[in-house]
């Protein structure tokens, strides 16, 4: 016997000095009488940042406790499936976050809750939703990429409104002591663990009673069918596209130089205003009026000077003639010096803070002149009308806000350099994000090709809604497709461009899909499976279209019964009837079986 948890979300102040803090997770099976035997392990996941903690431990004397501890929610971003999993096989789902935390609850309510709902598709699996910590009123936050507000709480009523959204168990824990943990939410948490069990020793008993009636003959045991591919999802390397665009210069729009213009550092006005209110006020993306913070102007026109002309002896590659480059002088030279490094940082997605100021420590060797640097760095990354410091962040926080912040320039004309002109649409977009993402484009706006030197560049092929998808996951390496239909055109978009993680994205939500489809949903369904896998085929998705038909074969008597089934090619038919389930052995034992028992019924059983 077993009982499977599932917890998210982070129980600590996002931006909480006390790293070393336990986990709720972890206080309640080191604090139980009921635990023992405690086993942990991390999720293979990106260094440094594991995406869940395994816990395995003995509770109730002999029941298996098995718990998948994930504190941060990026899991859903980027692995849709292994998310859907997590919730498909847990008995008990724990919702955990801090109540001095406005910025982390409200992402929950509005990004994930939604996610964990679709996740769950109606199943009766307890929720219990944990809102941990004592409200203070603390000092503003000083970091420099975070918008949050450090002075609101969430309130009772918030997450009591949550809990009603999920049909959830709503708990506040003040503090994570012997009482909160062990009487108060160990006490629900037991509860629930007895329910479960109770359950499945319920629909045990029912199983085996079952089998029990035909005693005498046993009727044909029905192998499982074989087991379908396995696909695994391709690891993101976006940070890594747009620090290769600094180190290859493509696409480059401005170029900062020192007072005596001796050497040129080029950069893009897309990347840097994306992190950077100082660089939206210098490159005219906002106005002084929207800033609303002087320190920030004020250290725009200390630092910096924009000048129009070509610093180039011809066009930047990849830039239109038509678009003049921006030359920016930087006023302080040893800022100047160590604006590589500085570029470097924002480009690899503004969250190794340490690796900068080592960096600059090296080439410095001045503490003062390093912390002078650091302090511009600082500001030229803060949030209007806050007080920020970099350092007190989490780098998956930061990396966080970076994503999204590519977002706001998404399908907007703000410093767009290109309009892609479909189903007679206009969709503006910028060269220096779609070089940077994309193989295939970064040959179109690089090579000798019309789209070079072309402002306007038409789209065929492809529905706007989902050019539009593609690009979205351009520009913030995420996709969410609303149907099975709109994932395979979003692949043959990723197909032609090249894409290949977002490929794999889009099968494995066609299969995710597929696989949660309930048998009565499929053999009534209008969609072919059939031209799904003709299309898979055709546009070399080879793994896809391997797991349909296995998909085929898995569920031959509902798809042997469909038209669309005398499709399928002479090779493609005879794999499905040799993988087919049941197979032909298998029906001919049921036949030979149930003629035994009708035989038997037959019998007088009267003297």
């Amino acid at each position: 016997r077993s009982v499977n948890i599932v917890a998210f979300g982070n129980e600590r102040d996002g931006f909480s000095e006390d790293n070393q803090q336990p986990s709720l997770i972890w206080s309640y099976l080191g604090r139980s009488a009921l635990i023992s035997q405690i086993d942990s392990s991390l999720s293979a996941s990106h260094v440094g940042n594991p995406v869940f903690t395994e816990y395995q431990a003995c509770v109730f004397g002999n029941v298996r406790l098995v718990v998948h501890d994930c504190p941060v929610w990026d899991i859903f971003d980027s692995d849709w499936y292994t998310s859907c999993r997590l919730i498909g096989g847990a008995d008990i789902i724990v919702i955990k976050y801090s109540v001095n935390d406005k910025t982390s609850f409200q992402e929950l309510k509005d990004s994930y809750v939604p996610m964990v709902k679709k996740a769950l598709n109606h199943c009766s699996v307890p929720v219990i939703i944990s809102a941990i910590g004592a409200r203070k009123n603390g000092v503003p936050c000083t970091c420099p990429l975070c918008t949050s507000d450090r002075r609101s709480c969430v309130t009772t009523s918030e997450g009591v409104q949550l809990a009603k959204e999920l049909g959830a168990t709503y708990l506040e824990l003040h503090t994570l002591n012997d009482f909160y943990i062990q009487k108060y939410f160990g006490g629900v948490l037991e509860y629930f663990m007895i329910q479960s069990l109770n359950q499945k020793s319920s629909e045990k008993m029912k199983k085996r009673k079952k089998t029990q009636k035909c005693h005498r003959v046993q009727p044909p045991q029905l192998e499982q069918p074989e087991k379908m591919p396995i696909l695994k999802g391709e690891a993101s390397h976006y940070n890594a596209d747009l620090h290769n665009l600094l180190c290859c210069c493509q696409c480059a729009d401005v170029a900062f130089y020192p007072e005596d213009l001796s050497t040129a550092v080029e950069a893009h006005k897309i990347i840097l205003c994306s992190v950077s209110h100082l660089f939206m006020l210098l490159f005219g993306v906002k106005s002084p009026s929207d800033t609303h913070d002087s320190s920030i102007m004020q250290l725009a026109q200390s630092l910096f000077v924009v000048e129009a002309g070509d610093p180039f002896p011809s066009s930047p590659r990849g830039v239109p003639p038509s678009v003049p480059p921006v030359r920016v002088v930087v006023k302080d030279s040893v800022f100047c010096s160590c604006l590589p490094d500085i570029l470097h940082f924002i480009y690899s997605g503004a969250f190794q803070w340490e690796r900068l100021e080592e960096d600059i420590t090296k080439k410095l060797k001045d503490p003062e002149e390093t912390e002078h640097v650091l302090e511009k760095v600082k500001y030229i990354l803060k949030t209007p009308g806050k007080l920020n410091t970099v350092k007190d962040c989490r780098s998956h926080q930061i990396k966080r806000l970076y994503n999204t912040s590519l977002r706001l320039f998404f399908n907007t004309p703000v410093l767009a350099d290109v309009i892609f002109k479909i189903q007679g649409a206009t969709v503006p977009a910028h060269r220096a994000v779609l070089v940077a993402r994309c193989e295939v484009m970064a040959a179109m706006f690089n090579g000798n090709y019309l789209e070079a030197s072309s402002v306007l560049v038409p789209v065929y092929g492809v529905s706007k809604d989902t050019f539009l998808s593609f690009l979205e996951y351009l520009y913030t390496d995420s996709c969410c497709p609303a149907s099975i239909l709109q994932a395979m055109s979003l692949l043959i978009c990723a197909e032609m461009y090249q894409v290949m993680r977002l490929q794999h994205i889009c099968e494995l939500y066609i299969i995710t899909q597929l696989q949660s489809m309930p048998s009565r949903e499929l053999a009534s369904t209008s969609l072919s499976i059939v031209s799904l896998l003709k299309k898979a085929k055709f546009h070399n998705s080879d793994c896809l279209s391997t797991w349909l038909l296995h998909f085929i074969a898995t569920n031959y008597l509902i798809f042997s019964q469909k038209p669309e089934f005398q499709e399928l090619s002479v090779e493609e038919r005879n794999f499905v009837e040799m993988h087919r389930w049941p197979s032909n052995l298998y029906l001919k034992q049921l036949a030979d079986y149930r003629n035994y028992i009708h035989s038997q019924k037959c019998h007088c059983t009267v003297m």
